[in-house]
């Protein structure tokens, strides 16, 4: 499935440089072709904090500052693979369904620009293979969308 869902991202971004078409699109891809997750999308980095961004899922937190796994992997520059969101320090509930999360920063241009979010109703959801395929999802995106930012 990885090497379908990255050609099939990269498809659909390759010619396209609107951010949000992008970021709508991917949302939709991962939501559509991976098992046992409840929300995945991504939050964009405005004014020291991060803005919600185009997702797929339960209506969602707003706006995440100071605290949380999107804050921490992005202030971190860190991939986030968290087994128990319960056991995560200043875990912010959005969804209570949520038991396992993994968080993919982005940084355009060597700045922050956002997260990729994805939340899983089970414990011990993601594993390093899922870390390794979404960030390579990550990289395409940023690929495609430094130049025009």
């Amino acid at each position: 499935m990885n090497n379908t869902l990255l050609k099939q991202i990269k498809s659909i971004i390759e010619d396209e440089t609107d951010l949000i078409a992008n970021l709508a699109n991917i949302s939709a891809v991962i939501n559509m072709n991976t098992e046992d997750i409840n929300w995945v999308g991504f939050y964009l980095y405005k004014d020291d904090e991060l803005v919600l961004g185009p997702f797929q899922g339960n209506v969602a937190c707003t706006r995440l500052k100071e605290k949380g796994v999107c804050i921490h992997a992005l202030k971190t520059n860190t991939i986030q693979n968290i087994p128990d969101v319960n056991q995560f320090e200043g875990h912010v509930v959005c969804d209570a369904n949520s038991k396992s999360e993994l968080v993919i920063p982005i940084y355009i241009n060597n700045q922050p620009f956002g997260v990729l979010d994805i939340d899983s109703p089970i414990y011990n959801r993601f594993t390093q293979e899922d870390e390794n395929l979404f960030n390579e999802i990550v990289q395409l995106l940023i690929k495609q969308m430094e130049p025009t930012i």
